[in-house]
Parts: C-alpha cells; sequence; structure tokens
C-alpha cells in the first residue's frame, strides 16, 4: 500500500491521539458480532499469556485433586515424571519440573554458563551467544550484553527498573553475545518507538555461520548458545531439515557441540512429545512453561541428555542425598524453585495426555486454524496480502505475520512493539481487552492465537461459537486500526 505518512512516527503519533476513538469502536463492535456479556472476561484468543492461564482440562484437575489428599512424597513423582519423559525421548534423556519456566532458565543458565564461585584466585568471566530475536529478555538476560550497544536492549520489558527488573537477573561474571541472524531487520515502530525484530527472512545456513565467526573470535570465553525452540516462520525458523526440525536450531547444536558448550532452548510457549523434538535438533537442554501451550498447571519443564540433567537436578535438590538414593527433595541452590507436589501431579497428567492421545490437542489446533482463515478471508481484500500463516504444532497456535505489508516503502497495518506491551500503549492488544477478551501475544507483527481461554471443553476439545467470535473480534479490531491508519 502506497505511503500515508512522510515518516513512520507519524502513523504511531496519530494512534495515540485517537487511541480513546480506537477503543470505543472496539466495544461498539464486541457488540456488533455478539460478544455476549457471558463471554466478556471469560474468553481469549491464548491460554499462553502469564498473566492469565488457559484453563486445565478435566483429567488433569482431579489427578491434582486427587494427589491433593494423598500422601505421596514428591521424589516418586520425580520418578514418574522421569519415566514418562524417557518412555518418549529415550534413556538419553532425563526431566526435572519446577515452579516456573523463568525458574528453568536462570536454573540452566547459572548451571551450565555461569563461572564458578568457588576456589583461589580472581574469578574469570564467560560469554554466551543469544540471537537478537524476541523474548530476548527471557533466554538472553542472563548476562551483561556484549557488545555494549546492546546494553539497554532489556531496559523497558518488565514491571520494573534496575535491581528489580530484568536487568537484575544476570549471572556471576556472566555476559550476553547478541548477534543478529542473516536476513533478520530492525526497523522502529510503535506508540513506545523500538527496533521490531522481524525474523521473517531469516537464512538458517548464513546465521549458523556468522554465529561460528562471532564464536571463533572469543573461544576462550564462550561458555553456551542459546535460542527459541519454536517452529514457525515469523521467529525465524521456517526452514526446516528433512526430519522438521528448523535449520537454524540443528545448526546451533552442532557448532555447541564443535566448541564442547550447551545449547539451551527456550521452549517456553512449546509442546512436549509433539513439538519440536529435542532428538531432532540435538539440543541439550529445552525447556517449557508447562501452563502455556502443554495443558499443565503453573509449573516449567526442563528435558534434557542426562550429562547437563544431573548437574541440574543437583542444583535442585533433587537428583538424590548425598549419602546415595536416586532421587530427593533436599536442600540445594535452587530449592526455592520447587513446584510443589500438586503442580507435580498435574505436569504429569498432562505429559501423559499428550503422549497418549496427542489428536485431542491437535484436532483442537487443526480446527482453530481452520476458523482463523475462514474468518481472514473477511477482510476486506486490500488487508490480505503480505500476510504469512502458519499452523505450529509446537505452540500448538496460528501464527499470523504481516511484516511483509511493509516491504517496499509500503505502509502496512501499524506494528506495536514489546516496549509498547509492558508500557500500555499497544493499542491492538488494549483494544482486545476493550472487547472484553483476554488478548494474545500481537507484538512485532507477529500475533499468535491459541486455545486454552474459554473456547474448549472439560476434554480439551473445541468449542466452534466462542473461537469463531473471539478470532472475529480480533479481526475487526484489525479492520479498525487499518481505518485509523488510513490504509482503508
Amino acid at each position: 500500500m502506497p505511503k500515508q505518512w512522510t515518516y513512520r512516527y507519524q502513523l504511531y503519533k496519530h494512534l495515540q491521539a485517537n487511541a480513546g476513538a480506537i477503543y470505543a469502536e472496539a466495544r461498539k463492535a464486541a457488540e456488533e458480532i455478539g460478544l455476549l456479556p457471558d463471554y466478556k472476561g471469560n474468553l481469549g484468543l491464548t491460554g499462553a499469556v502469564s498473566g492469565c492461564h488457559g484453563l486445565l482440562s478435566r483429567p488433569v484437575e482431579e489427578a491434582m485433586h486427587e494427589s491433593a489428599r494423598k500422601v505421596i512424597p514428591s521424589a516418586a513423582l520425580d520418578e514418574q515424571l522421569r519415566d514418562l519423559v524417557k518412555s518418549v525421548y529415550g534413556d538419553e534423556y532425563d526431566a526435572a519440573l519446577v515452579n516456573t519456566c523463568e525458574a528453568a532458565l536462570a536454573t540452566s543458565f547459572d548451571v551450565l554458563c555461569m563461572p564458578p564461585t568457588l576456589g583461589k584466585g580472581e574469578p574469570y568471566r564467560a560469554r554466551y551467544m543469544a540471537l537478537y530475536e524476541r523474548h530476548l529478555h527471557h533466554q538472553g538476560a542472563y548476562g551483561r550484553p556484549f557488545p555494549p550497544k546492546y546494553k539497554e536492549i532489556n531496559a523497558e520489558r518488565g514491571e520494573a527498573a534496575g535491581e528489580y527488573g530484568v536487568q537484575g537477573k544476570r549471572a556471576f561474571n556472566l555476559d550476553t553475545i547478541v548477534v543478529k541472524p542473516v536476513g533478520a531487520t530492525y526497523e522502529c515502530h510503535g506508540i513506545k518507538y523500538n527496533p521490531i525484530p522481524n525474523m521473517l527472512h531469516v537464512d538458517a545456513r548464513a546465521t549458523v555461520e556468522r554465529m561460528g565467526e562471532v564464536a571463533a573470535r572469543q573461544p576462550e570465553l564462550l561458555s553456551g548458545i542459546t535460542s527459541l525452540g519454536y517452529d514457525t516462520p515469523g521467529y525465524g525458523y521456517g526452514e526446516k531439515d528433512a526430519n522438521g526440525a528448523p535449520l537454524l536450531q540443528v545448526g546451533l547444536a552442532q557448532l555447541a557441540a564443535q566448541y564442547d558448550i550447551p545449547y539451551i532452548v527456550d521452549n517456553a510457549w512449546g509442546t512436549p512429545f509433539i513439538g519440536t523434538d529435542i532428538r531432532l535438533t540435538g539440543a541439550d537442554v529445552m525447556m517449557y512453561s508447562m501452563d502455556k501451550a502443554a495443558g499443565a498447571p503453573t509449573c516449567g519443564l526442563i528435558i534434557g541428555k542426562e550429562e547437563p540433567m544431573v548437574l541440574i537436578r543437583r542444583a535442585l535438590g533433587i537428583h538424590g542425598a548425598r549419602y546415595g538414593t536416586l532421587s530427593s527433595h533436599g536442600k540445594a541452590a535452587y530449592v526455592g524453585f520447587d513446584p510443589g507436589k500438586e503442580a507435580l501431579a498435574g505436569a504429569i497428567a498432562a505429559l501423559r495426555i499428550l503422549r497418549d492421545t496427542p489428536e485431542i490437542a491437535l484436532t483442537a489446533l487443526d480446527d482453530l486454524y481452520r476458523i482463523t482463515l475462514e474468518e481472514f478471508e473477511a477482510l476486506p481484500a486490500a488487508l490480505r496480502q503480505g500476510w504469512t500463516i502458519f499452523k505450529s504444532p509446537n505452540c500448538l497456535s496460528v501464527e499470523l505475520n504481516y511484516a511483509d505489508m511493509w516491504l517496499n516503502g509500503n505502509q502496512g497495518l501499524p506494528i506495536f512493539s514489546i516496549e509498547d506491551m509492558y508500557a500500555g500503549s499497544h493499542i491492538l492488544q488494549q483494544a482486545m481487552s476493550q472487547m472484553g477478551m483476554i488478548p494474545t501475544i500481537a507484538y512485532d507483527a507477529n500475533i499468535m492465537v491459541s486455545n486454552g481461554v474459554g473456547n474448549l471443553d472439560e476434554e480439551g476439545r473445541l468449542l466452534e461459537v466462542p473461537t469463531r467470535l473471539a478470532v472475529r473480534g480480533m479481526f475487526k479490531i484489525i479492520e479498525i486500526l487499518a481505518r485509523y491508519a488510513r490504509l482503508i
């Protein structure tokens, strides 16, 4: 579409000035499409937002309730969890449950990448490499950023600043080398005007080669590599090998093995057993936010090769007592990340469902994809150009990316930054709330739609009417935004 604004920031200035009118139209549109009062506050486009979790299925809820009234040692549940994971991935892999995915990340980077604190003499520094990709304030925030131009990259991502903010997560004497993937772009967008990682056209092989060049410049400092574990083109993982594994992840695992350092994968919005397969990527450890796509209560799961998992399990206090047992729940550095008995029972129940009846979740995803495509076709023709729509078995979600609307100097739909999300100026998400819906993750021109809030029955099967209403409401907001952006 031709440019309607001389400069990009003028578009966002105009949207900010008209935010109240946009929200008023969103509320009116909710009534017009039939978002009834009973749905408002009880229906959303994802169950994967940490501030509003998806609803548990009946089997998971019953497993948690049953465990709460039984005397069950946590170590016994740990071993059930390990057995489940090994039954799918094999004896070379192990697992540990913690209270959140962020706890899984903190433990992994401390145990596998941070220099030791014990011993005589001056401590040394270490560095791990992270792609400049989305969610960098998770997997890329455990070291001080290098090069220095990235030192404030995570400053406005979170609820507090300084010691109490994202930057306060940094581990002892650990740095993060930030590397831009080949093919990614970083134009500025949003009311909170910031660089937007556009990962749609990442070249996997060239990116691995670039990472190798960076690694070769500092081999004595290198202690790890990290990335997301997603499978979608909008996150930069659209290129796959013959086994269906993202080429970028496979290449990073090979590079890590070359330097004898761990490859740590943050697959927070991933699904064990039916999502990205750690065996096919070659990662050392992969972690999940089990309350997002996997259908468990709030907890984080770490799955990894046995050698690094011994170290992680020791740090959590679950790898056996000092006098010799296979499992334990004792004191250790990260005993504060213990998930509790009920979360263990719920996670085990959710994993059994994913292993034994994956068709439940996958059929619900197929239905969501079908409805999304049908409702997308109702958009004005002028707004349907430049989209990439992808069904993700890993995230059990539908990714809608509209970054290509901005190609060749054209103006596309407004793009909001992650800083907008934290500042409350993300008009697309805020308009969803004004409609009465729980909003989904929709920044960087990348919208992720998934099931879990008010659109599944007790068994996890999709309910057609509320799902269609929620998706229709989202596209209605997109149409309203397009009008205010003078696209239609």
